[in-house]
């Protein structure tokens, strides 16, 4: 007779990164998450911020662009807490709720955050929609565009 052994399977937690700024939008999309799976159990969230330096001639010295990612730095920290503790407050645990800043990392934001979700291994990112006009966005082009296109293996959902 066979012994059978019984494993206990630990299932992971799904995981959502959310990217954020200091826009309304991206409040919103923190607020939906918060609202549609805080309280729930087996989900984490990270909440990502992405701080774009301007370009070298910004500058007038190095100093000044330490100062200024200093500061960038520290506004991102301030947001990412008060964003975290929405999600708390929503019935996240606080050991599920992690921030990350990112720096004057090279690439676009979308291939950055894109980066960041396979890193983590997300099952989900999450963005808000800015409003731009046609021309902003022919422009520009449209970052919850170009993560709906480009991302592999996971959800998106683009928060209106």
């Amino acid at each position: 007779m066979k012994k059978i052994l019984e494993t206990e399977s630990k299932t992971r937690d799904k995981h959502i990164l959310v990217a954020v700024d200091p826009s309304e939008s991206s409040k919103r999309a923190v607020l939906y998450v918060a609202d549609f799976v805080g309280g729930f159990p087996g989900f984490t969230v990270t909440l990502l911020s992405i701080i774009n330096e301007p370009g070298e001639d910004f500058f007038e010295t190095d100093d000044e662009r330490k100062i200024w990612i200093s500061n960038a730095t520290e506004k991102s920290v301030t947001l990412l807490g008060k964003y975290r503790q929405i999600l708390i407050q929503s019935g996240f645990p606080e050991e599920k709720v992690k921030t990350r800043v990112c720096v004057d990392a090279p690439g676009s934001l979308t291939e950055l955050i894109l980066s960041f979700q396979c890193d983590l291994n997300c099952c989900t990112v999450v963005v808000g929609r800015h409003h731009k006009s046609k021309t902003e966005e022919f422009l520009f082009g449209s970052i919850s565009s170009r993560i709906i296109h480009d991302a592999k293996n996971c959800a998106i959902w683009v928060v209106e």
